[in-house]
C-alpha cells in the first residue's frame, strides 16, 4: 500500500518531485518503492528513475540529508476533477469535409 512507502504522496507526485525525493532515499527504502511501482503502474520513465537511483547507490553514492515526509504535499484538484456530463460537449457528427451543412444528421445517410 502506497501508504507504508517512504515518500508521502508517491501515487500522485509528478516524475520531476520524484527525481529530487528519492535522493535521500537508502537502498532499502528505495528498493520498497520499486517494488510497489513494478506491482502497480510499472510506468517505465518512474522505473527508470528508481532503478538509475539503485545504481547510483551501488556505485557509491550516498542518500542526501532530509526526510521526504517533510516534504510539502502534493497539490490536487480539490473534491476531484471538474468534468461531469453536464460539463461535457453535446455529441454531434463530425463536420463532412470541414463545410456546415454537409453531414448527414444522425440516424441520416
Amino acid at each position: 500500500m502506497s501508504n507504508d512507502l517512504p515518500i508521502p504522496d508517491y501515487d500522485q507526485l509528478p516524475l520531476g518531485d520524484l527525481r529530487h525525493r528519492v535522493r535521500s532515499l537508502s537502498r532499502e527504502e528505495l528498493g520498497r518503492v520499486l517494488e510497489h511501482e513494478r506491482e502497480h503502474g510499472d510506468r517505465v520513465p518512474v522505473v527508470e528513475v528508481l532503478t538509475a537511483r539503485l545504481a547510483e547507490l551501488d556505485g557509491g553514492a550516498r542518500p542526501s540529508g532530509g526526510d521526504p515526509r517533510n516534504a510539502p504535499g502534493v497539490a490536487s484538484t480539490p473534491g476531484g476533477s471538474p468534468v461531469t456530463p453536464a460539463t461535457s460537449p453535446d455529441p454531434n457528427m463530425p463536420l463532412r469535409h470541414g463545410q456546415a451543412g454537409q453531414t448527414a444528421a444522425p440516424g441520416r445517410s
